[in-house]
């Protein structure tokens, strides 16, 4: 019973973190988002806000999947 219930919430969390990372906007786009990134880097035109809150949130979505996954797997 409680097994299942730990397993339902990994996949959510597992849904969760695809969903997460599939919002955030891409660091570069090939040899072009490399210079623009250059260029960013150099005159401090760093994105905050929308894609800051994202990162944490897919860090502490990362780290409870990771937990789930272990509890999966000791659990017997």
């Amino acid at each position: 019973m409680l097994k299942g219930l730990v397993t339902a919430v990994h996949v959510l969390i597992a849904l969760s973190l695809i969903a997460v990372v599939l919002l955030q906007s891409g660091k570069s786009a090939g040899l072009s988002g490399s210079i623009a990134g250059g260029a960013e880097a150099i005159f401090g035109g760093k994105k905050k806000g929308l894609d800051e809150k994202l990162g944490r949130l897919t860090a502490f979505i990362a780290i409870a999947f990771g937990i789930t996954s272990m509890v999966l797997v000791v659990w017997k």
